[in-house]
């Protein structure tokens, strides 16, 4: 699969870790920053997964900062990105099954690395749920998306 990654200097040490397991695991990673742990903005970071993420460079996304709530704000307001902050295996699959979430934001200071790795590989495997519920409440989303509200 082909996952965009971009973290601040809060999640720069998660981010590299990240990326070279998801390597390792045969995935095509794209490493959007931060490049240092030097101080940078979390939103220029969200940002830049999220419009690689709607540009279909990639098939989904991760953005990790320090707490994982300030990056999924700034990545949820691009149209067409749908971030959730998730820290436990439940919530990243049941994110993607029923709200299709594209853009997986992580907490460095609230997540450990291996923990990281599991909600990973369940935000990466799921599916988004073709039932009749799932798809009402996300055109719901879409139209609250659209209308600016």
């Amino acid at each position: 699969m082909k996952i965009a990654i971009g973290a601040d200097h809060a999640g720069f040490a998660l981010k590299n870790e990240i990326a070279e397991w998801l390597r390792e695991k045969g995935h095509y990673v794209l490493d959007l920053g931060t490049d240092s742990p030097d101080p940078v903005d979390y939103p220029d970071f969200a940002r830049a997964v999220g419009k690689a993420v709607i540009a279909r460079k990639v098939k989904k996304g991760i953005v990790v900062c320090g707490s994982g709530v300030g990056a999924c704000i700034a990545a949820n307001k691009m149209r067409a990105v749908r971030a959730g902050v998730c820290h436990d295996t439940y919530s990243a699959r049941q994110g993607v099954e029923h709200d299709d979430v594209n853009v997986l934001c992580l907490g460095s200071r609230i997540i450990g690395s291996e923990l990281a790795k599991e909600v990973i590989a369940a935000f990466i495997t799921a599916q988004f749920s073709p039932l009749e519920r799932h798809e009402r409440r996300l055109k719901k989303i879409l139209a609250i998306e659209t209308a600016g509200e």
